[in-house]
């Protein structure tokens, strides 16, 4: 994320508006970062890892799919590809995962 790059440079005198037009993004889109750096979608994010965690935690055989089903119970809506996405870095994988077989092998 660059937007703190400006705020830095714009501390050390440089002004915002030419910082933006060398960074390449509008100030419009730096001052409505600054309003509120954190995004919603951020924040539900976490929440979502969070529970996911604690699912995957309490049985390690769950991969997305399972995670996926068992969020609503903790108050979350979520689609599967959104916890798959947001699962894969954490690597919260099914302890039972297919392997890929070679075809011929």
């Amino acid at each position: 994320m660059t937007y703190p790059l400006v705020g830095d440079l714009a501390a050390d005198g440089i002004p915002v508006a030419v910082t933006c037009r060398v960074l390449g993004f509008s100030k419009q889109a730096y001052y409505a970062w600054k309003k509120t750096p954190v995004t919603r979608r951020d924040l539900d994010d976490a929440h979502l890892i969070n529970a996911a965690l604690d699912i995957h935690a309490d049985d390690p055989a769950f991969g997305y799919q399972f995670i996926a089903d068992e969020l609503p119970a903790h108050g979350i809506t979520a689609g599967r590809n959104r916890v798959a996405r947001l699962c894969s870095p954490q690597r919260l994988w099914s302890v039972f995962a297919k392997r890929s077989v070679k075809p011929g092998v």
